[in-house]
């Protein structure tokens, strides 16, 4: 660590508090709030960028708050890392909600911050409960009984709507049907009540108020003008002093399983010029860059990009890159920048595999790049692998363990001659069906199935030297399904692993049934999804299709990102923008 990192971050943190005490008589007071543990939360560039848009509104001032971590022997109680506040001396209290396994610190957080969980028993003076981030846009419904708001959307262009109708003078039933009504992208769940047939699946919709039947998601479609970097650097998290910039928002390739790919579309990069100015900004703070995205490597002029951060004696290190993007020049841009491990993702080992998932990419390129990156000096790779995709055989589990195989000996073959051998990691995980994606139509596979494909895997590279195969327990994994896809009714499993003390194991024990009706069903080609009354502009019918084009082992090509011409997807050709919405009810 650094003494100019060191002090940077002293001095970050004193006026950031000096700054919030000043403006404690402000009107609106918010906690935003992680539900995860700080280091966490912290690493999170959309958490750090809407705390920075928060406190750049007149009339706000925004406070951080986790979850507590034991490990650092913090306290249990959730206090704001500002003024050291409970949640409720706030007006509004927002969750930037990331990841579906965080749904469970939500209500854990409201509870012991003394706060009624659900949102049918919070009354005045309790704070307004809103959320956003990621998770919420895809499916809010398992968490909707605990929350008064959901913000469907990017915050650059829900922010000022959300306060322009915003009125602390208002009855809160009142305050919230204005909210819901006027302001595009704002999702109040009380407004809305489901139906279900006998089978269990969603019948119906429908709105109880004056509410749009749709709620369309809402996004800046330029982010030419809009920087979204750190606000606080930290060495506390995974990213230890760093600098994080976000080049780009969505990614062309169109993966199958991938909901960035399509809840972002169209792909927006950000001009090389203001990436130039926060880098610039970045090493005036602190010797570490990061730059984050779903596409980092389509990025034009990237290697410009780390040559002005060269001469600011900052180092880059990126948060993903295309395996067939791995040429010599960018090898040597990781050389430079000190990157010891290069992560590359084949996501299946079989090339069927990876016509079905639409990866675009072949088994010798995968073999390239890790030849590229070994010759490049870089000495550790780290792959990633799922297993239990859609129209997966034993063959492609298989050809996981040929690939890694067929991996370590070009890696050995090149390293040979340096007189070191680095190491492969093999991240292994089970594959999760996501909403707005092809494959949210499939199954995942029971847990049986997956343990037996993790462990062939195993197996099949026990002993290879220096590769370990790294897994995440698989019922971490059916838990996220779960909350991925499930409904408003899932809320109840949510209360109840609360009760248990944040244990799932009774509620996965007691409620076998219905999470494999959530999980582990083949959803037919009609069925209503539960989140299926957001409009993120891809239309349902291309989704299918992409669906049906996967079953068949065909391909399809990236997003041309051609917002005048292309009418492939849906989303080019809706004024989402613009927020237009019908009001009324929405019929079955």
């Amino acid at each position: 660590m650094s003494v100019r990192g060191t002090r940077n971050r002293e001095e970050n943190a004193a006026s950031e508090i000096g700054a919030v005490k000043k403006r404690w008589n402000q009107r609106i007071r918010i906690a935003l709030v992680y539900p995860n543990h700080y280091s966490v939360g912290m690493a999170n560039l959309g958490f750090q960028a809407v705390y920075r848009l928060f406190n750049q509104m007149d009339g706000v001032v925004c406070e951080r708050a986790f979850l507590p971590d034991a490990a650092h022997g913090a306290s249990t109680s959730i206090r704001t890392v500002e003024s050291g506040s409970g949640l409720r001396a706030f007006d509004i209290v927002a969750f930037s909600v990331s990841f579906e396994n965080d749904y469970l610190n939500v209500v854990h957080i409201l509870h012991t911050a003394g706060l009624p969980p659900r949102a049918g028993d919070r009354v005045p003076p309790h704070p307004l409960v809103v959320a956003g981030g990621v998770a919420c846009f895809l499916n809010p419904e398992p968490l909707a009984p605990f929350i008064d708001a959901f913000l469907i959307g990017e915050a650059e262009a829900l922010l000022d709507g959300f306060f322009r109708g915003y009125d602390p003078s208002l009855d809160r039933e009142k305050l919230l049907l204005r909210l819901a009504a006027d302001v595009p992208g704002v999702y109040v769940p009380r407004y809305y009540r489901p139906t279900y047939h006998a089978d269990g699946t969603l019948r119906s919709f429908r709105t109880v108020e004056e509410v749009p039947p749709v709620v369309q998601r809402q996004f800046p479609a330029d982010l030419s003008n809009l920087p979204t970097c750190t606000a606080v650097i930290s060495g506390r998290t995974s990213f230890e002093s760093s600098f994080l910039i976000e080049v780009a928002r969505g990614c062309p390739h169109g993966c199958r399983f991938c909901s960035a790919g399509f809840v972002y579309r169209p792909p927006r990069f950000r001009p090389t010029a203001l990436l130039q100015s926060c880098i610039e900004e970045g090493a005036a703070r602190t010797d570490r860059i990061g730059l984050v995205g779903t596409a980092v490597s389509d990025l034009p002029e990237i290697d410009a990009l780390c040559r002005v951060a060269e001469t600011r004696k900052a180092r880059v290190s990126f948060s993903s890159l295309r395996t067939d993007a791995l040429d010599a020049e960018m090898v040597n841009v990781l050389r430079d920048n000190r990157v010891k491990t290069a992560t590359i993702a084949p996501d299946a080992g079989s090339e069927r595999m990876r016509r079905i998932i639409n990866k675009g990419i072949t088994e010798e390129q995968v073999l390239q790049a890790v030849e590229r990156l070994v010759e490049g000096g870089i000495p550790n790779v780290r792959m990633y692998f799922m297993v239990g995709l859609p129209g997966e055989r034993a063959e492609d589990v298989e050809a996981i363990v040929e690939l890694c195989r067929a991996v370590k000996e070009r890696f050995l073959s090149r390293s040979r001659p340096k007189g070191r051998i680095g190491t492969i990691q093999v991240s292994l995980n089970a594959f999760v069906p996501k909403p707005f994606t092809p494959f949210q139509w499939a199954a995942m596979d029971s847990v049986p199935m997956l343990k037996r494909k993790i462990q062939t895997v195993r197996e099949g590279l026990r002993r290879v030297a220096n590769l370990r195969v790294k897994s995440d327990p698989v019922r971490r994994d059916v838990i996220q399904a779960l909350l991925s896809r499930g409904d408003r009714r899932v809320s109840e499993l949510i209360a109840a692993a609360h009760h248990a003390g944040g244990n799932w194991t009774p509620v996965l024990k007691s409620h076998r049934d219905r999470i494999r009706h959530v999980v582990n069903r083949r959803r037919p080609d009609p069925e209503r999804f539960p989140w299926d009354f957001i409009d993120h502009g891809v239309s349902k019918a291309f989704l299918l299709k992409e669906y049906h084009r996967a079953m068949a082992e065909k391909t399809s090509p990236p997003c041309p990102m051609d917002t005048d011409g292309c009418t492939r997807c849906g989303v080019c050709r809706r004024d989402i923008t613009e927020g237009r919405r019908t009001k009324g009810h929405a019929s079955s």
